[in-house]
């Protein structure tokens, strides 16, 4: 010993090469045992796998643990290793000692399936699944159990079939809806006549299907006013008829569900007053409009407006008036809605004999008058003033709406 240290500490240069000798033989080591070396680097296994529970399905909680005591009663057994079970029944462990473990699946402090010999050598990423719906399982299964198993795969099963109907109606109410608004209303007519038959307890598909219906009425009545033939021809009139039936049940099952929507109330009563007011049935439809209100009443305002709107583009214009009437009464504001009433009112102007000057109904002037204070560039105020010059009233710029 006291020779080598002194050869080492005497010269320099025997130092060297002694440090040269050292490095070359460690690169020898290395060469000659590489795999021992990369396994000894790691020290350790991993696992993974999937767990199904005896239905089928993924088993959403619970652990997965390692044990190499087998001796020992499963009250006293130690686990070194608990891994969790994610939710959608995958689970994962790291740094496991190698070894020979036996693999558990617990829930709830339960144990429900286990794997008795997997073996874990260094560097190991093993996967373990348990399969709890595997025949053998299932077999040692309590009739109970079993009968509890098959109880809860069909109510599964009709779960599953129940979401598939319901995102399978959702994709035709969807398609309808973007039909409807390209125009394509047969093809919205189609689907939904198909929804309502697989499901008919659903107020929404009726009245989306009402808006087909509506749609494809207008569209016929439309060529007919263009060709010069009548718009109350029977196959016009029988899909108006179509539409308002469709509105009818729509809101009615809306209505007698266990949740109603009041916007859907509203929007099928809103279409439903439409419908009857192009079919010449004016107190159906203002009743319409008026249930269409009370659903929401948050939007009245518009509902009586819309009301007004139909009816005076109907040539109803006293029925029209009193819309117009109760849209201001809900929004004093609403510009249009005073706009509708002077027009509602202004054929009903006469002439004095005596000085020959055209009289306005009362409310005419003043209804123009507020349509342009409210909406002095609006796009009927040209036509305001005009008329207002031609029966020689004031235009007035100072009048206030009164408050709501």
């Amino acid at each position: 010993m006291k020779r080598i240290g002194w050869n080492i500490s005497k010269t320099s240069k025997i130092g060297r090469t002694g440090s040269a000798l050292a490095t070359a033989l460690l690169l020898i080591l290395a060469m000659a045992y590489p795999a021992r070396s990369t396994a000894q680097a790691t020290g350790a296994a991993n696992i993974h796998g999937h767990v199904t529970n005896p239905a089928g399905m993924a088993l959403n909680k619970g652990e997965v643990r390692l044990s190499t005591d087998r001796s020992s009663d499963a009250k006293d057994r130690k686990y070194p290793y608990k891994f969790p079970i994610e939710p959608n029944g995958d689970y994962k462990g790291t740094g496991i000692t190698p070894g020979n473990y036996v693999v558990f699946v617990f829930q709830d402090d339960k144990s429900l399936d286990y794997n008795e010999s997997v073996p874990l050598a260094n560097g190991d990423d093993k996967v373990v699944n348990f399969d709890m719906s595997r025949p053998d399982y299932l077999a040692k299964m309590s009739p109970e159990d079993r009968k509890a198993v098959e109880e809860y795969k069909k109510k599964n099963a009709e779960v599953v079939a129940a979401n598939s109907k319901v995102q399978n109606l959702n994709a035709m109410l969807t398609q309808a809806r973007a039909d409807n608004k390209a125009g394509n209303y047969d093809a919205a007519i189609t689907a939904m006549q198909q929804a309502t038959t697989t499901k008919p307890d659903e107020g929404i598909l009726w009245i989306t299907l009402g808006d087909a219906q509506l749609g494809s009425a207008d569209t016929a009545a439309k060529a007919a006013k263009t060709a010069g033939t009548s718009s109350t021809d029977p196959a016009i009139t029988q899909k108006y008829d179509a539409a308002a039936a469709s509105y009818k049940k729509g809101v009615e099952l809306n209505a007698a569900s266990k949740k109603p929507s009041p916007e859907a109330a509203a929007a099928g009563y809103n279409q439903l007053g439409q419908t009857y007011a192009k079919m010449g049935n004016v107190k159906e439809s203002a009743d319409a409009y008026d249930m269409a209100a009370k659903a929401m009443p948050s939007n009245a305002a518009m509902y009586y407006f819309n009301e007004a709107a139909t009816l005076y583009n109907a040539g109803k214009l006293p029925e029209a008036q009193a819309a117009a009437d109760k849209a201001i009464a809900a929004d004093p504001k609403k510009a249009e809605a005073y706009y509708i009433k002077g027009q509602s009112l202004i054929p009903q102007a006469t002439v004095d004999p005596k000085t020959n000057k055209i009289v306005a109904p009362p409310g005419t002037v003043e209804a123009y008058q507020t349509y342009l204070e409210l909406a002095p560039d609006g796009p009927h105020a040209a036509d305001v003033k005009g008329v207002l010059e031609g029966i020689g009233a004031q235009v007035k710029s100072t009048y206030k709406a009164p408050k709501k």
